[in-house]
């Protein structure tokens, strides 16, 4: 394949395709197996059929039967990814998820198991919404056709304006102003450097003329999946079509479903509906959920008790502008503090100098001196008097203004404090104003020291920073002054010493929490875990303070507004109730994770999650059947739907269910009562609207397919989507029908960097199968990794993979046109060797397979696999002295070849199999490989061992060459004609073994006893030899690592042996005249009569080692 890399291409290394002839050879190979594929509807799978005896469905379940012995008799397996969401076409990151299912799903087929792959299609929530809104707008701008944008207008117009929201609440929105928040979508303008949807649009390709058909959200419906299904398909992937189906109201059937979902979750008390905070959107007027974010997935509200601090007397530079703003109301400044328990000690207040601050109305004719951020958070918790969302701000005033302000300190042992500077106050964290314990926090006593230190310089009187570090709560560990004393053990100086300061602060946090105890207080002598929240009540009671909550991080809606903590009224799911969340995590112990992080990150999870808002008010989606005004969100209508697989090909002939499917059932026939019936464990009533054999039918289906065998997905859904996978299945399916296993991957690199449009670092699913072929894009997936890191899908190493299946295909074809030419008869060493090494590969690759390790089948099946043959055909050379490759073994390799890599490689291995092999069925149906024999691994070692002495032969020829031309004195000179001698050592040399027995009578089976180890040395005098001590270090370190088996030294096979079988093809292969392989006892034995033999080498004879060969070269 000729190609070159561009280092200099805009994305990073890439590339550039010249001669395509190898590729073109590979991709005409899709069209004639993808055919043959659909004509036998090989991806299609059923129920198997009712057993015998059994006369109907129905008559199935009515007399008990039992469909575990029917998965046990025909083994199922069912396998899916996360369904795309429909805004664009899938990119490279979306195939290497799909991947990880297509791949097993090839496996498993060729293993013998019904394997039911499905997809369907996501569409539920804001974003196709939100972009066809969008469109409209800037239809409104520039003209149905948009031929009234104007390239130099883009900067200056900024993103269109978003339709008004008819609950669209009276808050000032904020638009996000770092260029850096940006999500991964197809369709984030900041992803591509674009501004307009409908720029974004025709970079994904859609033609101009249709551009104004995107106006209607339901248009992306019938757009888009079609695409998907072409590019999938074109990939060779595995999917059984006649199950894919949208979501939303668009198919009324999976409609049904859900309202099923829903209606059974809120019989269940699962479902309520109350005031919590929520991320929220004030531009949306609703609830912002981790689908609906352009960035900011996963963040949480992030809740804080607001500390009430009345001002006594304004600092010397506030200016009257301010005061008289203020007008004699109450001005209490508010701080944000995580840990309420500790407030007995403020010895001041901090503000950040430079952050500016606003005073904003509040209840009772007062008010809160905060940031602007934080007032617009509280506008939407019931904080501020009025209407939700109103924010009146009366004035401005800088943190710089504000020092020397005296302040109450609620609950605090000084009664009067005063606000101070602080350099690491953040205007994004919090309120803004922060109250100050230096007993018990780092940053805070770093900062009072160097306010103490340098007051003129901060700007501030020596006797505002007067109140030394007032203790609160001690633990054994650090005592009643643990900022103090960590800030001394870690040696901070400075409260610049960011990173120092963030290590402090959590060992001072943990501790305090965990193994404190109060000594100030109401409750003196509880453990701080316990007196927090009794103290954070107190504080709120005596109007002293307030809750709060703001995003963990900010959030940006895919409207571009920041989000808010909102307190609002609104339907939610009960995660972490108590009895629900144990029933979560009794479903992940029996979950295979695969990874001990994804594991770790469920759990983590599963520990933090509650109260999910399940419902909004804008977008696409189901309507809530109970309170139809709110449609169900995109995470809580694709929790379950893997179910909906197992009947979808049933129910509806088309993804929209506008047909109904072969059982003539319509979408108003499957009540919650029929769904129960189905999925559930209720009965079918006797006024079923669906015939009791149908439903029978779709009852068989499900119970047969399901529990979900593996579910592939990224680790960025642990904290959302696959974590209420969990929660949903544990409240509706019974514990035979709980997910077996989950598979979580990273994210996808292009070329060792972070896949981006706007760089032009990014392939879509269709550009990567367009460049490479199908087959080599599938291989170069399989190498990008299998675990939970980023993973990356290099180019050149796709442009390889043309190669070697290019390279592939030739050779099976020139074997099969030379085929009677080729050796039969008895096997000789090298045939059995190599026949070892083809069943051992075939386990490793089963097995890795097995374990969906996919880079190490990969390896194994295909690399290995490859090397293993070539130094067969190269060893069986006759030009190398071999007797040529035997006919059985060379069809053997090329079968065992097509099958390993059949997952990876479907389309190649159709080809091979069918126009090499000859055979008459496809790839898809046959049986994948298993040894032919036990493994004899004395075998294996032999041929390693041949490998590695060839290459040492090789090498210590090679090193008297260099000594040559460094004009270093040597007799050898490897052009002439040239002899070699191969001492092979049947025995260790005696000092060796004595080291050994040594360290074997000191080894207790997990540790040597070095000190006894020196005496024996010592007693035995071995000490005094050179070569002991480095020799019993190296052995100590094997013993160590492998255990009792490091003892046993002993080749598995006969050395001698296999050096004289190997003598023609080193012979011929590198030239020489003569090889002689002679023992080490016989060489002793012919010194001894002759201690100057010609040619001889004795210092050679007595370093030999079994498995170690010493060579001697010369010339003749």
């Amino acid at each position: 394949m000729a190609a070159t890399i561009n280092p200099d291409a805009k994305g990073g290394s890439v590339v550039v395709m010249e001669k395509t002839d190898k590729r073109d050879y590979l991709i005409a190979l899709e069209s004639p197996a993808q055919a043959s594929w659909s004509k036998s509807h090989s991806f299609e799978s059923n129920p198997p059929p009712l057993p015998e005896g059994v006369k109907s469905y129905s008559d199935f379940f009515s007399s008990g039967q039992s469909m575990e012995e029917i998965q046990k008799k025909y083994p199922k397996w069912f396998g899916t990814f996360a369904y795309p969401y429909m805004n664009g076409s899938l990119h490279l990151g979306h195939a290497f998820t799909i991947t990880k299912i297509e791949f097993a799903a090839g496996f498993e087929r060729m293993r013998g198991k019904n394997v039911l792959f499905p997809l369907g299609y996501h569409a539920t929530g804001m974003p196709i919404k939100a972009a066809s809104d969008k469109l409209i707008r800037e239809m409104e701008m520039f003209g149905e056709d948009f031929s009234g944008y104007k390239e130099e207008e883009a900067d200056e117009s900024g993103p269109a304006p978003p339709v008004p929201s008819t609950t669209a609440l009276p808050a000032k929105s904020l638009e996000s102003t770092d260029p850096s928040k940006g999500k991964k979508g197809k369709l984030n303008a900041k992803s591509t450097g674009l501004t307009y949807q409908f720029q974004i649009l025709e970079l994904i390709g859609v033609p101009k003329e249709e551009l104004k058909k995107f106006a209607d959200p339901y248009y992306w419906l019938e757009y888009f999946p079609p695409i998907a299904k072409q590019d999938l398909s074109a990939m060779g992937a595995r999917i059984d079509w006649r199950r894919q189906f949208l979501t939303t109201d668009a198919n009324p059937y999976y409609d049904s479903f859900v309202r099923w979902q829903m209606n059974k979750l809120y019989q269940q008390g699962k479902v309520k509906f109350g005031k919590r905070y929520t991320i929220y959107s004030p531009k949306d007027g609703q609830p912002c959920m981790d689908h609906d974010r352009q960035s900011g997935e996963a963040v949480n509200p992030q809740e804080y008790t607001a500390v009430k601090m009345e001002v006594l007397e304004w600092g010397p530079t506030v200016s009257s502008e301010v005061k008289q703003a203020v007008g004699g109301k109450k001005v209490w400044m508010v701080a944000a503090t995580l840990r309420p328990e500790t407030m007995y000690g403020q010895t001041n207040c901090f503000v950040g100098p430079n952050i500016k601050y606003g005073l904003f109305e509040s209840a009772h004719n007062e008010l809160y001196l905060v940031t602007e951020r934080a007032a617009r958070n509280m506008a939407f918790q019931g904080t501020f008097e009025g209407e939700n969302g109103r924010v009146a701000k009366v004035a401005d005033v800088t943190g710089s203004e504000l020092l020397g302000t005296k302040v109450i300190p609620p609950f605090g042992v000084a009664k009067e404090v005063y606000v101070l500077p602080m350099e690491g106050v953040l205007a994004t964290k919090g309120t803004g104003v922060v109250t100050s314990v230096p007993s018990d926090s780092p940053d805070d006593y770093r900062t009072l020291m160097d306010l103490r230190k340098k007051a003129e310089m901060y700007k501030i009187q020596p006797e505002w920073a007067a109140i030394d570090p007032i203790p609160v709560l001690k633990t054994e560990k650090y005592g009643d002054m643990a900022a103090e004393f960590l800030c001394d053990m870690l040696k901070i100086q400075s409260q610049r010493d960011k990173d120092k300061l963030a290590e402090a602060k959590d060992l001072t946090y943990k501790e305090g929490f965990y193994n404190g105890v109060m000594t100030i207080g109401d409750f003196k002598g509880e453990p701080v875990a316990e007196a927090k929240p009794k103290v954070r009540q107190q504080m709120i009671d005596a109007g002293l303070a307030t809750p709060y909550a703001e995003p963990e991080s900010e959030v940006i809606s895919r409207s571009a507004d920041v989000c808010v903590v909102a307190l609002v009224d609104q339907w939610y799911l009960d995660y972490g109730e108590d009895s629900w969340k144990a029933s979560a995590f009794k479903l992940l112990e029996g979950l295979n994770t695969y990874q001990v992080e994804t594991r770790n990150g469920f759990e983590a999870v599963l520990n933090w999650l509650n109260k999910w808002a399940c419902a909004r008010s804008y977008g696409l989606g189901s309507k809530l059947p109970w309170d139809p005004v709110w449609l169900v969100e995109s995470l809580s209508d694709s929790t379950i739907y893997m179910s909906y697989y197992t009947v979808a090909n049933l129910l509806h002939d088309d993804m929209f269910g506008k047909n109904p499917g072969p059982l003539g059932i319509k979408a108003e026939q499957m009540t919650d009562e029929v769904w129960e019936y189905v999925l559930g464990s209720g009965e079918l009533p006797s006024n079923s609207p669906v015939e009791p054999e149908k439903a029978a039918q779709l009852k068989y289906s499900f119970s047969y397919f399901y529990p979900l065998d593996i579910r592939s997905s990224g680790k960025d859904l642990i904290p959302n989507h696959l974590t209420f996978w969990i929660y949903i299945h544990a409240a509706l399916f019974p514990e035979k029908h709980w997910p077996r296993s989950v598979r979580t991957n990273g994210h996808l690199m292009l070329n060792g960097k972070k896949m981006s449009k706007s760089t032009g670092n990014f392939l879509t699913m269709k550009e990567a199968t367009k460049k490479y072929g199908a087959d080599a894009a599938r291989l170069t997936l399989a190498d990008a990794g299998d675990d939970i890191t980023d993973a990356n899908f290099e180019e050149t190493v796709a442009n390889a993979a043309i190669l070697r299946l290019h390279t592939a295909c030739l050779w099976a074809e020139e074997m099969k046109s030379t085929e009677s030419t080729l050796r039969t008869g008895e096997l000789n060493d090298f045939d059995r060797g190599f026949q070892t090494e083809i069943d051992s590969m075939v386990e490793d690759t089963y097995e890795a397979f097995d374990q969906m390790e996919f880079k190490r089948a990969l390896k194994s099946g295909l690399y290995d696999f490859e090397n293993a043959r070539n130094f067969y055909r190269l060893i069986s050379d006759p030009s190398n002295g071999g007797q040529g490759m035997h006919r059985d073994l060379v069809f053997a390799w090329i079968r065992a070849n097509t099958l390993l890599i059949a997952p990876f490689t479907p389309h190649f291995s159709e080809h091979v199999w069918k126009n090499v092999l000859g055979e008459t069925s496809n790839i898809q149906s046959a049986q994948f490989p298993r040894k032919s024999a036990p493994i004899d691994t004395s075998r294996l070692a032999q041929l390693e061992y041949m490998r590695q002495v060839v290459e040492k032969l090789r090498g210590a020829e090679a090193q008297l060459g260099k000594k040559k031309g460094k004009g270093k004195h040597t007799v050898y000179d490897d052009r002439k004609p040239k002899q070699t001698r191969i001492y092979v050592a049947s025995k260790f040399p005696e000092w060796q073994e004595k080291t050994i027995a040594l360290v074997r009578e000191v080894y207790d089976g997990k540790d040597i006893d070095d000190a006894a180890l020196k005496v024996k040395f010592q007693e035995t005098g071995l000490i005094k030899d050179k070569k002991i001590m480095p020799f019993a270090q190296q052995f100590k370190r094997k013993v160590l690592a492998e255990g009792e088996s490091a003892f046993d030294r002993a080749l598995a096979f006969d050395e001698l042996h296999t050096l004289k079988v190997l003598v023609p093809y080193i012979k011929a292969s590198a030239r020489f005249s003569d090889i002689d392989v002679i023992s080490v006892s016989e060489a002793r034995a012919i010194l001894a009569k002759e201690p100057e033999k010609e040619n001889f080498d004795a210092t050679k004879v007595e370093n030999a080692q079994p498995g170690f060969p010493e060579i001697q070269f010369w010339n003749i």
